[in-house]
């Protein structure tokens, strides 16, 4: 199990079964979000995933591949906890930065990379892709 939260501790998470995926998302809404770099998501799946305290409000946005991203945000500190797609799918993806034990980045995932900024070094072993891969969320 995986536990997280936000900054100010006001809303907590737990993921009670293993993550399918971290993605390192280079696109411009991830670079913005973070204001940093890259966007860490955690792909998780939606039945695993519990709110354990405080309540989140909502921001949405359009999906560069069609539909639209549910942004879940601390209404207190404004941190943001995790996305979803709309129409929903099985998945959402946590913020990676949200959790209390961090995550090994020896295995992600990079995406949008046609977006990355320049002097990121993506390692030459890391599976990338150009934009966003079929059938998957960041």
């Amino acid at each position: 199990m995986r536990t997280g939260g936000c900054q100010c501790g006001d809303v907590r998470y737990a993921v009670r079964a293993a993550p399918r995926q971290l993605y390192a998302c280079h696109c411009t809404e991830c670079r913005r979000q973070s204001g940093s770099a890259f966007g860490l998501s955690l792909e998780v799946d939606r039945a695993a995933f519990a709110l354990t305290r405080g309540r989140v409000a909502t921001w949405t946005r359009p999906a560069d591949g069609g539909g639209r991203v549910i942004c879940h945000f601390c209404p207190r500190c404004g941190t943001r906890i995790w996305h979803e797609h709309d129409p929903a799918s099985a998945t959402l993806t946590v913020k990676a930065g949200t959790l209390d034990d961090p995550v090994d980045l020896s295995d992600a995932i990079h995406i949008w990379t046609d977006s990355r900024l320049p002097g990121v070094v993506i390692p030459d072993r890391a599976r990338r892709y150009p934009g966003e891969p079929d059938g998957q969320q960041a």
